[in-house]
């Protein structure tokens, strides 16, 4: 086992290549499984024994040594069943060191490849689902069910009505098994997704909790809350109504087995066909044979969702995939180039942008405007790669992005995006991103960049200050200029900027425009999307953005004068045919 998990936590891992490392430790639950079946005839040789010689023969000694024998065989079965409990754990615990990096990438790059449901976590719940699966009493009772046969075969020996009896029980019981199987399955998948709908709906509310008090949207929430939940208890409910109700019919019928089987002894015994040992053995191993059936259908509603929770599983790393990590290649020093751009959503299936190109050399800063919802945010995220390069490429210092390892990347990367999102943990983490080989003197300097050094050692515990999930404790500028000083961490080449200044004041906003040069002067490349002019005081470049095309690149002052000066000949025109309408009135 320590061998698995020191082999297949590798980059590529995937679910199927993650079972078939743990065959080993299959073969060997399968083995004590087998002595475990084995060692359960324990119960129904004795009581043969006590009925057909002991008591016939009235000796304790004998007696002695059978009840000795019989309890050093209860003790090998019972270390037999912890030793296979404990391998299925480890076997669980395996599973989990070999796919957890895996799944939580495949968590984290899910948004930015696929069209996501419910609130992004089902993978990790699917992996739960299975892993507890694992750990419980489900697998036990599927290495058992293999052995009905064996025990079927005994009770033949034992009498052939007593074989018969028992047959017919598996053979109803395995029709209880498959009817559960059967009903169970389309709801238990309609409770995932209803919960995975419920708890994206619950996160939602909470992010927004602000607005839903200052707004009085509780009530008209709430409902809409219940309606969701409702659905989520009902398909819930009926997956277990459903394997409750199997449930409780395949015990009962066992239970009128075994009274069948110790009639059916009886008879045998009173014509003279059996030994009176016969009715309590043949009913202690008919009801051995008819538990793991029996166990099975009581954990099948696990068995239902751990399989589909395995399914999802596949389908999402599939859909995922990891590529090897390419040649590493040098630091980027000389340009950006967009070359015929067009992109749009993950998976959406549609084009936000068209048709972009330019090129920016080291020491360059472009400002991105034009009017809302005409493509700055969208082409910012396609220049990180964030967004998918439907036609084109973006190219640093002429290799595509995809030309790189995403982590080698992100080094020579610097984002601040409109929507700043930092992580539970102290400003020094954030800034660094959470390196661990993060030196002081590079966070400080970033943060000096940003101009935020004298704001953070004026917090309480400084660079220490704990932020709370999401920067709870930090006001919006604060956030604001601490992403900055993340996004300027390790002096990347390539900084980003969307609305910078949305949340900063004109001291921030000086700060901002300090950072943008130091940025040129150091030979790095800045984009800024941009609203307010003010954010564009620091950059020598324009792009204009329309309706998802680039209108207009090239120097600040050339392209901002083609901007403004339609806008002010539009405006005047309107502000004269205002004017004569005010005359036409007098």
């Amino acid at each position: 086992m320590s061998e698995f998990m020191a082999t297949s936590n590798g980059r590529n891992a995937d679910p199927a290549s993650a079972l078939r490392d743990c065959r080993t430790a299959f073969i060997g639950v399968a083995i004590a499984s087998a002595l475990v079946n084995v060692l359960y005839l324990t119960g129904s040789f004795f009581m043969l024994e006590v009925y057909d010689r002991i008591l016939p023969s009235r000796s304790i000694p004998s007696l002695v040594a059978l009840s000795l024998l019989a309890l050093l065989l209860y003790a090998f079965q019972g270390a037999f069943e912890l030793v296979r409990g404990r391998m299925l754990v480890r076997i669980a615990g395996a599973l989990d060191e070999s796919l957890n990096g895996r799944i939580y990438r495949a968590i984290v790059k899910a948004p930015l490849k696929l069209r996501m449901q419910g609130d992004g976590l089902q993978a990790l719940r699917d992996f739960d689902q299975v892993r507890s699966f694992l750990s419980g009493a489900g697998p036990a009772a599927l290495f058992d069910l293999p052995w009905l046969p064996f025990y079927i075969a005994i009770c033949f020996l034992f009498h052939p009505v007593i074989g018969l009896v028992a047959i017919i029980g598996g053979l109803v019981l395995m029709l209880l098994t498959y009817l559960t199987n059967r009903g169970t399955q389309a709801p238990a998948r309609k409770a995932s997704e209803a919960g995975g709908l419920r708890n994206a709906f619950a996160q939602a509310s909470q992010r927004n909790a602000e607005v839903v008090h200052a707004m009085g949207m509780s009530a008209r929430l709430t409902a809409m809350w219940e309606r969701r939940n409702t659905e989520f208890r009902d398909e819930n409910r009926r997956t277990s109504d459903i394997g409750n109700g199997y449930g409780a019919l395949s015990k009962v019928f066992r239970m009128a087995l075994q009274s069948c089987v110790l009639a059916a002894g009886a008879v045998l015994v009173i014509r003279g066909e059996a030994s009176p040992g016969i009715i309590i053995a043949g009913s202690i191993l008919t009801a051995r044979a008819l538990a793991p059936v029996e166990l099975a259908i009581g954990n099948w509603r696990g068995l239902v969702a751990a399989r589909q929770s395995w399914q999802r599983l596949k389908e999402l790393l599939k859909a995922l995939p990891e590529a090897d990590a390419p040649l590493q290649l040098p630091t980027p020093r000389d340009r950006l180039t967009v070359e015929g751009l067009a992109s749009g959503p993950p998976a959406a299936q549609r084009l936000i942008l068209s048709d972009v190109n330019f090129t920016v050399g080291a020491g360059g800063a472009v400002g991105v405007i034009g009017p809302s919802a005409s493509g700055k945010s969208s082409l910012a995220r396609a220049i990180l790669g964030i967004w998918p390069a439907y036609r084109g490429s973006v190219r640093l210092d002429g290799a595509a992005l995809d030309q790189w390892d995403s982590d080698e990347l992100g080094k020579h990367i610097g984002y601040l995006p409109q929507d700043v999102e930092l992580f539970a943990g102290t400003i020094a983490q954030n800034i660094c991103r959470f390196a661990e080989d993060a030196t002081p003197d590079a966070i400080v300097a970033a943060a000096k960049a940003a101009r935020v050094n004298d704001l953070i050692l004026r917090l309480p515990n400084g660079y220490d200050t704990e932020i709370g999930d999401g920067g709870m404790t930090l006001s919006a500028g604060q956030r604001q200029r601490v992403a900055l000083a993340r996004a300027l961490y390790g002096n990347p080449f390539l900084v980003v900027l969307d609305e910078p200044n949305s949340n900063l004041d004109a001291e921030g906003e000086q700060a901002l425009s300090e950072a943008i040069m130091s940025v040129r002067s150091r030979g790095g490349i800045v984009i800024v999307v941009a609203h307010r002019p003010s954010a564009l005081a620091s950059v020598d470049l324009v792009l204009m953005m329309n309706e998802g095309r680039m209108q207009a690149f090239g120097p600040k002052e050339q392209v901002l004068g083609q901007v403004l000066r339609p806008q002010q000949v539009e405006r005047q025109n309107s502000l004269k045919i205002v004017a004569e309408g005010q005359e036409a009135k007098q």
